[in-house]
């Protein structure tokens, strides 16, 4: 089992890891023992790397003398030798400056935050916007398309806008929706999308409002708007830099990779996943249930605000991720977005 492990055997794991981390070549029993300092011969190295290799902690890719870790091989790593260090004050402050939030919309300030995380990665970043379900109501506006179809403009307290085209009544006139727009406003102002649901299914249990035909009509348009969960945004930036890693270079892997990260599922799927947890999460895909997600890992972490606006964000990469100098960066971004979102609540 890996959880027997002796310490020799864990340094010989943690040294063939990092060293295919940074070659992305299979490595070699005299390589360790020439580039690392533990006193051991190529032949007892090579018999720790044949122990761990029936442990299912490495493999032997071709016909090659040296050996690659396997996704359980990373996941003991990462488990159990995985040493993540805390980013310095001169760090983190690089880190502030390389985003640029000020007078951005939360739309963009999402993309700039996939587009940094990919650029100081060197992988693909994520980002998934919070979840409809977690947004505090700040406005909603109704605009008239054609054929009895209105389109819903909603505004979170946070600036995210998300937008749904509905069937409503045809008789309904600018002037109308105007006039339901400005009331909702006025009536569901600061509420979460839970809070309102249930005033909705309230209030449309009230026979007074069958009398007041304002009310009926927003009442109507609010829950067809507000009712049904909206589609999760998830902003994919850097897709060209997963393509450009060795691992992916045949056209069948290539291929692959592309329906991966187009899949937009099961990439909010993985977000979800990690919302449920604190702090930094892992996934390594041979070790999970995705199939698709077989050769690459996926670094997430959680932003929200006071009022529990969650969204997630993270780096999907090769198995073979520098993961101690990925994991601090996206860690501080998820804190720094979660402040972005304080004070943009705080503006109203």
């Amino acid at each position: 089992m890996a959880d027997s492990l002796n310490e020799r055997s864990q340094n010989i794991l943690e040294a063939i890891v990092e060293d295919y981390i940074t070659s992305a070549e299979p490595v070699g029993s005299r390589a360790i023992s020439r580039k690392h300092n533990f006193n051991l011969s190529p032949a007892s190295v090579r018999n720790v790397m044949a122990d761990m290799e029936e442990m299912g902690l490495l493999c032997s890719p071709h016909a090659s003398a040296g050996r690659i870790p396997t996704g359980k091989g990373f996941q003991y790593y990462i488990d159990t030798l995985l040493e993540v260090r805390d980013l310095n004050r001169s760090e983190k402050q690089n880190l502030r400056n390389s985003y640029r939030f000020k007078n951005m919309r939360m739309e963009d300030i999402m993309q700039e935050v996939g587009r940094v995380l990919s650029g100081l990665s060197q992988y693909t970043g994520l980002v998934m916007a919070p979840k409809f379900i977690s947004t505090v109501f700040r406005q909603i506006e109704f605009v008239r398309l054609s054929q009895g179809r209105i389109l819903m403009i909603y505004v979170s307290e946070t600036g995210l806008v998300q937008n749904k085209v509905i069937q409503a009544d045809r008789t309904l006139t600018t002037h109308d929706l105007e006039k339901i727009s400005n009331y909702l406003n006025s009536e569901l102002n600061g509420l979460t999308i839970h809070q309102i649901r249930a005033k909705l299914n309230q209030e449309l249990q009230d026979d007074r409002i069958v009398y007041d035909q304002l009310k009926k009509q927003a009442l109507s348009l609010s829950c067809a708007a507000l009712q049904d969960e909206i589609e999760d945004q998830l902003y994919v930036s850097g897709t060209s830099l997963m393509l450009g890693q060795p691992e992916f270079s045949s056209a069948e892997k290539m291929k692959k990779m592309i329906q991966t990260l187009e899949s937009k599922k099961l990439l909010i799927e993985l977000l979800d996943q990690g919302q449920s947890a604190q702090g930094v999460q892992i996934f390594i895909g041979s070790e999970s249930s995705h199939v698709d997600l077989e050769g690459c890992s996926l670094i997430t972490s959680n932003f929200s605000n006071q009022k529990g606006a969650i969204g997630a964000l993270g780096v999907i990469g090769p198995v073979r991720m520098n993961y101690s100098g990925v994991v601090p960066i996206v860690d501080f971004t998820a804190q720094l977005v979660s402040r972005v979102l304080d004070r943009e609540t705080e503006k109203d």
